[in-house]
């Protein structure tokens, strides 16, 4: 390691953030974390304060030539999604859009 912290830059933050609010407008997210370590930058989301994240959003600079910087894990540990596009990314946690059918 080189001594460095990852962080996430302005505009990843601003996107998060968006997200974030988004989804707390919806009633499905109530607090975040971030984390700033020497190999990722993590954004944690809670559905309760006192709980395990839902979900990590991470940025790992040392995969963007493999599968991608960012990532979204589950609670469980599963990586949902990799890419290079921290938008597309986040797409996996958008909630499934619900129509009503008409009789």
């Amino acid at each position: 390691m080189s001594g460095r912290t990852v962080f996430f830059e302005r505009l990843e933050l601003d996107r998060l953030m968006r997200f974030y609010g988004r989804m707390v407008a919806a009633g499905e997210w109530r607090d975040y974390a971030l984390d700033a370590l020497p190999d990722c930058a993590l954004f944690s989301v809670y559905r309760r304060f006192s709980e395990a994240p839902l979900y990590q959003i991470e940025k790992r600079p040392d995969d963007s030539r493999k599968q991608g910087a960012y990532s979204v894990r589950a609670v469980d540990g599963r990586v949902l999604r990799r890419g290079h596009d921290l938008a597309r990314v986040l797409e996996v946690l958008e909630p499934k859009r619900m129509r009503v059918v008409g009789d």
